[in-house]
């Protein structure tokens, strides 16, 4: 597909690649998605699964009322409405090791007064204790979390552990003090007004992928699946083909290429490029299961296999972040080890009921000081080549809402690049 304005071909259709065409559609010039794998989503998506005959995520992901990159996605492709969450930032929690249940309350506002409320912060801590992660916002130097706080005590095992390791995919005490920083000023310090969860009941591909498709196949983008990249041609300064094995893509003047593809695969296409290379896996489990109306969409274990149990009619959702410990566990001890847990939080049954147990092994990059300090920014060293992607230099962990935002990034950058040769 050609333009007189040139064409943009971006190199993977997972949510950032995706979030750089929906923000492009409407810049004058054809866009053309390449796609390695059959479907679009990349570790963002749905699909039917026979062994629980439901329709499940290969990861449950968790967008917060204050990640506004993924809700003006949403919105702009119509979806914004299915992103469903309590009325107000609460996050209820059990302790499996003592059976002891409370609920953390954000509230609605924008000022994180819960931390003077003993009835709203985690239980046994004081209003002081906090004053820790607020020294992080001044950080002047990345260092591991736990060269700054404690890893012990009431904060560190019920508020900086679920809320942080869930983000980062990463135990707290070894991840960048930079990242962790960059959550609180986006999340805690801005209280219930960005804390409240939105969760995708029908799917996060109905949400945010197959909806994205649409929208831009009816912009006239085209999308080529089973499309790999196999290489780059540069000439000087550019990229001046495209080598996809079997056909040969040549660049005109005005034409600009987005990589979207995880950093390994990026690795593997741009010279020297310098990118994360540590990977931390993520375990999702689900369970076709009649829960309680009553049930909250989600509660936080303390003291157990799982960390985050997601609830809905029929269906029991599991995730466990940093799970190298059970990555090659078989399979079914490793559904029966989270389903023990499931059961005695929600006093449900302990037979197990139809499963599906998701591994990523390369689910994130390790969010440490030095795999922080790898992520390179959407700019390159060619001129119309420029990078998307959860790893890249977002300011944010390799969360949905950074992928997104690199996809904006990149797509920016393209419009300025092409104001800038006129």
């Amino acid at each position: 597909m050609r333009s007189s304005e040139g064409t943009i071909h971006i190199i993977g259709a997972g949510l950032a690649g995706l979030a750089a065409a929906v923000r492009l559609v409407d810049s004058g010039r054809a866009i053309v998605i390449h796609e390695a794998t059959e479907q679009a989503g990349g570790r963002c998506r749905s699909y039917y699964d026979e062994a629980t005959g439901m329709l499940i995520d290969n990861g449950t992901h968790l967008v917060l009322s204050g990640n506004h990159a993924a809700r003006a996605f949403a919105r702009t492709i119509g979806t914004e409405a299915r992103l469903e969450g309590p009325a107000a930032a609460d996050f209820p929690f059990v302790d499996l090791a003592t059976d002891k249940r409370w609920t953390l309350r954000f509230g609605n506002g924008s000022l994180p007064w819960w931390i003077f409320d003993k009835r709203r912060r985690v239980p046994q801590t004081r209003a002081i204790d906090y004053l820790s992660l607020v020294r992080l916002l001044w950080a002047s130097t990345d260092k591991p979390l736990g060269k700054v706080i404690s890893g012990a005590g009431p904060l560190y095992e019920r508020l900086i552990t679920p809320f942080f390791l869930a983000a980062l995919n990463i135990k707290p005490l070894k991840a960048s003090t930079k990242l962790v920083a960059a959550l609180i000023r986006e999340t805690l310090a801005l209280a219930g007004k960005a804390c409240r969860p939105l969760l995708a009941r029908d799917g996060i591909g109905n949400v945010f992928i197959e909806p994205a498709v649409d929208y831009l196949r009816r912009r006239g983008v085209a999308m080529s699946f089973k499309h790999e990249l196999h290489g780059f041609v540069f000439a000087g300064r550019r990229v001046s083909e495209l080598d996809f094995g079997d056909e040969v893509v040549k660049l005109g003047e005005n034409d600009a290429v987005i990589l979207a593809v995880p950093a390994y695969a990026a690795g593997r296409l741009v010279p020297e490029l310098q990118a994360p290379s540590s990977f931390r896996p993520i375990v999702n489990a689900h369970f076709r299961v009649d829960v309680p109306d009553s049930s909250p969409p989600m509660i936080g274990v303390i003291n157990g296999t799982t960390d985050w149990i997601f609830t809905a009619p029929g269906r029991v959702s599991v995730t466990i972040s940093d799970a190298e410990r059970l990555s090659r566990l078989p399979r079914s001890d490793v559904a029966h080890k989270i389903w023990e847990d499931v059961a005695k939080v929600m006093k449900l049954p302990r037979k197990l009921p139809p499963w599906q147990l998701v591994r990523e092994r390369r689910a994130t990059f390790s969010a440490t000081p030095e795999e922080n300090a790898k992520r390179p920014p959407a700019e390159t060293a060619w001129h119309n080549l420029f990078l998307a992607g959860d790893w890249t230099a977002t300011g944010l962990p390799a969360t949905l809402e950074g992928a997104i935002r690199s996809g904006n990034r990149a797509a920016d950058l393209v419009g300025r690049n092409r104001r800038i040769a006129a």
